[in-house]
């Protein structure tokens, strides 16, 4: 495989986000997915809407996202459409709630080292094309959250949430949570998930990941720490892989950041990392890239 271009800039602003797509030089087809991480309720650090608004306007596109495994403001159709709107997400685009409608979809990975499938919202199926909004920043979990979690658990409706959380053991988000993967297990599994995702939208799927607010926590957690580190800019790709392997070499090599040490020490303690070594594996993108400055 050749290597991947992955563009960065120091640069962090909604017109930024437009100009760092365009770099990419593709044009999404037809009904655009654009998905995005809508912020737990009373999180601090997620992108709000009027940051991402240039860009989903750039493409048509409308917003979409999925219901949780857990309990908190996203976890059932009512709370979740409530807080789209309490957030903004509603009132500037259209939203489409993924999983709103069973039955789920499900995306064959007979690659996959763990799971042989995924299980996605229906909706997911009634778009063409995909961009994928990514708020690079730590995880409680993962270590790490960015374009192969969003395409992962990101696009999972709430069973398929279970389903890559318990490494392919439980559907029920009741449950899932005793029957949990291990740190391998966890990772590998999402590697898989995000490899059917990327599959269906293959050649027509792009993204930008914005490296800012970097807290240790997701913007998933309702009670996150406050960001440890600077603000690094904002990177694109058409190889999920290589584009969160360079945000990780982006924090690897901010040695002046004192808080560079506690962001790692969440992402090593989780085996974050893993991820994109699995992610590797599956074939579906590269760690070989070539990182290309834009002024």
């Amino acid at each position: 495989m050749s290597k991947s271009k992955v563009y960065f800039t120091k640069s962090l602003s909604p017109e930024t986000v437009v100009e760092m797509y365009k770099l990419l030089g593709i044009s999404l087809p037809g009904k655009v997915a654009v998905k995005v991480h809508s912020g737990e309720e009373g999180n601090q650090n997620y992108l709000h809407p009027d940051f991402m608004k240039p860009m989903v306007e750039y493409v048509g596109g409308t917003v979409v996202e999925t219901n949780t495994a857990y309990g908190g403001s996203r976890s059932t159709n009512e709370k979740h459409l409530k807080l789209l709107h309490d957030h903004g997400w509603s009132q500037y685009f259209d939203v489409d709630l993924l999983d709103e409608h069973g039955p789920d979809e499900i995306l064959p990975i007979p690659q996959g080292k763990v799971l042989k499938k995924d299980i996605v919202g229906r909706d997911l199926l009634k778009y063409d094309s995909m961009l994928v909004l990514a708020h690079f920043k730590g995880h409680p979990m993962g270590g790490y959250g960015g374009a192969l979690k969003q395409l992962s658990i990101g696009c999972a409706s709430a069973a398929g949430k279970a389903y890559i959380h318990s490494g392919g053991r439980d559907t029920n988000p009741g449950t899932c949570w005793k029957n949990h993967a291990s740190k391998e297990g966890f990772t590998e599994s999402m590697a898989d998930a995000a490899s059917a995702v990327y599959r269906h939208f293959q050649g027509r799927i792009a993204f930008v990941s914005m490296m800012c607010n970097l807290s240790v926590d997701c913007d998933c957690c309702e009670d996150a720490e406050g960001p440890c580190m600077r603000d690094i800019g904002t990177l694109s790709s058409l190889d999920p892989v290589a584009l969160d392997k360079a945000c990780m070499d982006l924090i690897d090599k901010a040695v002046d950041d004192p808080g560079q040490k506690h962001f790692l020490e969440r992402v090593e303690s989780r085996h974050g990392r893993h991820t994109i070594e699995a992610a590797q594996a599956l074939g579906f993108g590269t760690t070989d890239y070539e990182l290309i400055i834009v002024d």
